[in-house]
């Protein structure tokens, strides 16, 4: 049936004017009567015997033509679409890019086992050499490589330790700076490298467990902004303060989704999580390392190469869930990249500039 305004206008019409015929005008109900007797409410009998008004008219022939001019779902099947999502793009805002060799320099501060010192190192020595076919930890490296300016070679450089806790064991943000221009001052490192300061797991770090589990700045060599500029991160052993944090998905979330945790690749809930936290903040580092690389967002706080991707590690990820990933057969450990001497590793998405989209080692 085909429905117009001009044909519901006839139609309106013709019933309306049916219905005067049946139902006569009340004297009650003529204007002139209302008014002068002003009655609070009709009486029961004028209200069984008045036609219905032209707006309930109206009303009753748009619900029965309403059956007629709307097709039900059983006839005519729903038109069902997908939301496309938009692609994730981080702009590049024309800065300098740590490019070619990058040395990485590590000031550990706190105590820290050796097996702890080999877990980290190993990542780190792991980023640089030939390439290794996936999923490997070089293989998740390359991706920086189709940022602009090329590929970023990891170098392991200077290593310094401070078991001594010489600042304390609470530490504020210029503490962390204070420690990472030890190894500047030091000529450890040139303008292409970056200064990591790693807290052991009973430093406390001003933001750590609240706001960030890692984070990456630059400052200069001297005060006041002289001397040498040089690129610093540092991230925190979060195994005793805050593992639902910054160790997930090694430990059950304080809030959201609870997924059963995966295993610790390396059987250390703390150390396992720093290397999650590393390949963050390094990433970020070499592809923004002087607020205009890489990045969405303001620059005071933003989105980075894979940070921009946080939570995802295999396919099918989302939030609470970190996709599906390879299993050690003998020690039930999640992994999806391997490292020098088979030391596997679990290591978060990275932004791939060709397809703009979050890229998994596995």
């Amino acid at each position: 049936m085909l429905v117009t305004p001009f044909s519901l206008l006839c139609l309106f019409r013709r019933t309306h004017e049916t219905l005067r015929h049946k139902y006569p005008p009340d004297p009650l109900h003529s204007s002139s009567t209302r008014q002068r007797e002003a009655l609070p409410f009709p009486k029961a009998k004028t209200m069984a015997a008045s036609p219905p008004s032209a707006s309930y008219v109206l009303v009753a022939l748009l619900l029965v033509l309403s059956r007629f001019a709307a097709p039900s779902s059983a006839a005519v099947p729903r038109m069902l679409s997908l939301v496309k999502t938009k692609p994730l793009v981080l702009t590049y805002h024309k800065g300098q890019l740590l490019k070619g060799n990058v040395t990485v320099n590590l000031l550990w501060y706190g105590r820290f086992s050796r097996a702890q010192l080999s877990v980290i190192a190993d990542f780190f020595r792991s980023l640089g050499g030939p390439a290794r076919p996936p999923p490997s930890v070089a293989s998740w490296w390359s991706t920086t490589a189709a940022y602009a300016g090329g590929p970023a070679n990891v170098v392991f450089g200077r290593q310094l330790v401070d078991s001594k806790y010489s600042l304390g064991k609470s530490l504020k943000n210029q503490d962390i700076v204070s420690l990472a221009s030890r190894l500047a001052r030091a000529k450890a490192s040139g303008g292409n490298s970056i200064n990591f300061v790693l807290t052991s797991s009973d430093v406390g770090v001003e933001g750590f467990c609240m706001s960030r589990c890692g984070s990456h700045g630059w400052s200069t060599t001297a005060p006041g902004g002289k001397g040498a500029k040089f690129a610093y991160a540092w991230v925190g052993n979060p195994g005793k303060q805050c593992p639902g944090q910054c160790a997930w998905p090694f430990y059950q979330p304080i809030y959201g989704p609870q997924i059963p945790p995966l295993v610790a690749p390396n059987g250390d809930i703390g150390v396992d999580g720093m290397v999650i936290s590393l390949a963050t903040v390094l990433a970020g580092t070499v592809t923004n390392p002087f607020d205009k690389g890489y990045f969405q967002g303001p620059d005071d706080a933003p989105l980075e190469a894979v940070s921009a991707c946080t939570g995802i590690f295999g396919k099918g990820a989302f939030p609470g869930y970190p996709g599906v990933v390879p299993v050690d057969k003998t020690t039930g450990a999640s992994y999806n990249a391997i490292g020098l001497g088979g030391r596997k590793y679990l290591l978060p998405a990275m932004w791939d500039p060709k397809t703009s989209t979050c890229k998994t080692p596995v």
